[in-house]
């Protein structure tokens, strides 16, 4: 009986010098015609290239290229050797979370598919967006304190892979597993770095184990690592961050000194003195930011110094005013402080050094230099020689660098006031960051009094900074103020922005109260083309989301 030679991993698959040759040699059989041949003759049809074999016909052709395939495929089988197992995984840590109820499961299920499906051009209809709301639902469910489900995970990650605002709520939801999961696929990596969140607790209490994360992690897990230690024991993030501060790259140190922010106190004072002599001029420009906003460090000391030199009271006129004298150089000192003494394009040198100034400067100096007078009296005041925006501008930013709710409602001013006149700044932006000052219902308040008088044209940053869901005046007014666009003809496409956030933002509670603005009107003359459908669609759209969101909410509930 002939023997037969067992197949090995060097000769099955693969294109040897020999079989290449065969090619040009007689036709071979069936059994040894090289994989290639086969693939060929497959792609381009029997027809066109019949198998290269003694006696095949044109009938016979397909068949004798099927059984070639089949016995090559089985002497490929035939010569795999068998894979080493690799260790099986650590299993996840335990979750004691509560599992989500069943009808919340079905919903995340709903909305992570939706998440995919491309959204049309043009008109959106009146159906519910849903991939807007599931930063709402994983806000709900992380506030009633639910376990993602383990068959949902993947989908989850992948959401949050795709949007990164998804990924501090996709993570904090989908909990160790999710972390474990991350762990086994590349592609959701992020998820190990990008959440203070992916630090285990108990490795934050152990020196050695956050010594090698910091020393040995990649630079965005170095970055978790301090936010998660500084949230727990800000004198050990700023410990851990002096061992290797020397040797970090500049815009590291950038990030790192960044992150100080957070629990910023008195003790950070000698660390960031010493940042102000560094060699990169925006860790030296942020370093003066932080001591700036510590009201007691020396620094800020010597900008209200250097600021009361230029701004004092004008004793010139019978009536209380204020003089402004700008700094005529920008000398070492004020540099080191953190004052950048080149302008940007446009700007004149002294009023640039003299905003600086004034923005570093804590604002009580201001009270005491002026004779005890409250912040809404000195900003009253009138400015001489034309100095009144750019003074009224700094003391803006120092309000908010500084979080002193009493000058940001001065510098805000009544909101019925017009935009271009009021006591601080006609800025929506510098005004949206004195809002952030204020407590949620004083800063609702106050942008539900702006709307009333001036409308939403100029509102959208401002209702950015509210509070989810608003109040029911702030509700009222933006629904209200929606109404009155409508109700003049106003193009409906310039309130997309406002809408949108209508959606996400008004209470659920709203929607009965709404359902009348739903109906369609007829159009107007004057009114743009198609606008009455526009708003008709839009209202309604608006009454199905926040009926969505209530039943989403309700099915969260425990």
């Amino acid at each position: 009986m002939p023997q037969t030679t067992r197949p090995t991993a060097t000769t099955i698959g693969a294109t040897t010098p020999a079989s290449r040759s065969a090619s040009a040699s007689p036709p071979a059989s069936a059994g040894h015609l090289p994989w290639e041949d086969l693939v060929t003759s497959a792609l381009l049809g029997t027809d066109r290239r019949p198998p290269a074999v003694h006696g095949t016909g044109s009938a016979d052709a397909p068949a004798v290229l099927l059984d070639a395939a089949a016995l090559h495929t089985v002497r490929r089988r035939a010569g795999l050797l068998p894979a080493v197992p690799e260790a099986r995984p650590e299993p996840a840590a335990p979750d004691p979370r509560p599992a989500l109820p069943e009808a919340a499961r079905h919903r995340l299920a709903h909305l992570l598919a939706d998440r995919s499906t491309p959204s049309g051009g043009g008109r959106r209809g009146t159906a519910p967006d849903l991939t807007e709301l599931i930063p709402q639902w994983l806000a709900i469910a992380n506030r009633r304190g639910f376990r993602a489900p383990a068959a949902l995970l993947p989908p989850l990650l992948d959401a949050a892979r795709a949007r990164t605002d998804l990924r501090p709520q996709a993570l904090a939801f989908a909990g160790p597993r999710g972390r474990w999961l991350a762990g086994l696929n590349p592609d959701w990596k992020f998820a190990l770095r990008d959440s203070a969140r992916g630090t285990p607790q108990d490795a934050l209490t152990d020196p050695d184990t956050v010594a090698r994360l910091w020393e040995e992690g990649l630079f965005a897990e170095r970055v978790a690592l301090l936010d998660a230690v500084r949230a727990q024991d800000p004198p050990a993030a700023l410990a851990l961050l002096a061992t290797t501060w020397p040797t970090e790259r500049a815009e590291d140190r950038l990030m790192f000194l960044d992150s100080l922010r957070s629990g910023l106190g008195d003790a950070d004072e000698p660390f960031l003195e010493q940042a102000l002599s560094d060699r990169s001029r925006n860790v030296r420009a942020t370093a003066a930011e932080l001591l700036s906003a510590l009201l007691a460090s020396a620094l800020a000391g010597r900008m209200a110094a250097r600021a009361l030199s230029c701004v004092h009271p004008d004793r010139t006129g019978d009536a209380a005013s204020i003089a402004v004298e700008a700094p005529h150089e920008c000398d070492a000192g004020m540099q080191r402080d953190g004052i950048v003494a080149v302008p940007p394009t446009g700007r004149g040198e002294r009023s640039w050094w003299l905003g600086q100034l004034v923005e570093a400067a804590p604002l009580g100096v201001w009270e005491v230099r002026f004779g005890g007078r409250p912040a809404e009296e000195i900003v009253a005041l009138p400015v001489a020689d034309d100095w009144a925006d750019e003074l009224h501008t700094a003391w803006c930013r120092a309000a908010a660098r500084q979080r002193n709710p009493r000058w940001s409602r001065a510098l805000l001013g009544r909101p019925s006031e017009p935009v271009a006149s009021g006591p601080g700044t006609a800025s929506i932006a510098e005004r949206s960051k004195l809002l952030a000052v204020l407590d949620e219902g004083e800063r609702a308040s106050w942008v539900a009094g702006f709307i009333a008088a001036h409308g939403l044209s100029e509102a959208f940053q401002l209702l950015g900074v509210c509070t989810v869901p608003w109040t029911g005046p702030l509700g009222r007014a933006v629904v209200d103020a929606l109404d009155i666009a409508r109700d003049g003809g106003s193009y409906p496409w310039s309130f997309s922005g406002v809408m949108g956030l209508a959606e996400r933002c008004l209470d659920p509670a709203e929607a009965d109260r709404l359902e009348v603005l739903t109906a369609a009107q007829d159009e107007r003359e004057g009114a743009s083309p198609g606008a009455g459908g526009y708003w008709s669609e839009a209202f309604q759209r608006l009454v199905s989301t926040l009926r969505l969101r209530a039943a989403m909410e309700a099915e969260l509930m425990t």
